[in-house]
């Protein structure tokens, strides 16, 4: 329980405040002008989220602290524990749902995409360390996207049952029929449809990540520092 708490730690610190921070920008952008200035407090909730991914360590040494004193401590045990964990509950939940099997079916490609991820990291951190630590950050953001996607196709499976018990197609049914699952029925279809915009939208997004860590570190480590000049 120790070492899942203290792999955890850097993940929900550096992905949530940093997801805090882009989801409060997008609240400026879609509010416009007024939301840049101060008129609506969408500028305040902004400044706001800014500090949460700098204070109490910010994300990158919380991703580097996932490295060094999280992966690298055990090579990776607490890790393959956590992604076996998530991938045995994947694989043996029941989907009758058409939503709930794609969204299911996408979170196993994506702790595939972070079980590949950190085989790559480990093998870099015996070989050329300071190529892992370039990519920490992508690593840890990968981390977080994927959690979230576990966690989004558990929602959706447990939706889908409280809504139509025993229905394989809980999300297509009429908002007629899913009001026998009562008043949550709103509440249980909007699960479903977040889970399937997660799972659509934001987990394809591992796959570049995954592409980063694996041979991205290069390009930081070799870069010589003197040709980079303000002009």
């Amino acid at each position: 329980a120790l070492a899942r708490g203290e792999l955890l730690i850097p993940i929900v610190k550096g992905w949530c405040t940093e997801q805090a921070t882009q989801l409060a920008s997008v609240s400026v952008q879609i509010h416009g002008g007024m939301g840049f200035i101060e008129e609506t407090g969408a500028a305040q909730t902004l400044r706001d989220a800014r500090i949460t991914s700098i204070y109490e360590g910010t994300t990158g040494i919380q991703a580097n602290d996932l490295l060094g004193r999280k992966l690298q401590r055990d090579q990776g045990a607490a890790m393959a524990a956590l992604l076996g964990e998530w991938l045995g509950e994947l694989e043996g939940s029941a989907a009758g749902d058409p939503i709930v099997a794609a969204v299911r079916d996408a979170a196993i490609e994506a702790v595939a995409a972070l079980r590949d991820a950190t085989d790559s990291l480990l093998r870099q951190l015996a070989t050329t360390p300071p190529r892992a630590y370039a990519v920490a950050v992508p690593y840890l953001q990968l981390c977080g996207r994927v959690s979230g996607g576990v966690l989004m196709a558990r929602a959706a499976a447990i939706a889908a049952a409280r809504l139509r018990p025993g229905d394989p197609n809980a999300l297509a049914a009429a908002p007629a029929a899913a009001a026998a699952a009562g008043a949550d029925a709103g509440f249980y279809r909007g699960k479903l449809q977040t889970a399937r915009f997660y799972a659509q939208q934001l987990l394809p997004q591992c796959l570049g990540l995954l592409r980063v860590i694996q041979s991205g570190g290069a390009s930081v480590t070799d870069a010589e520092p003197e040709l980079i000049r303000s002009r």
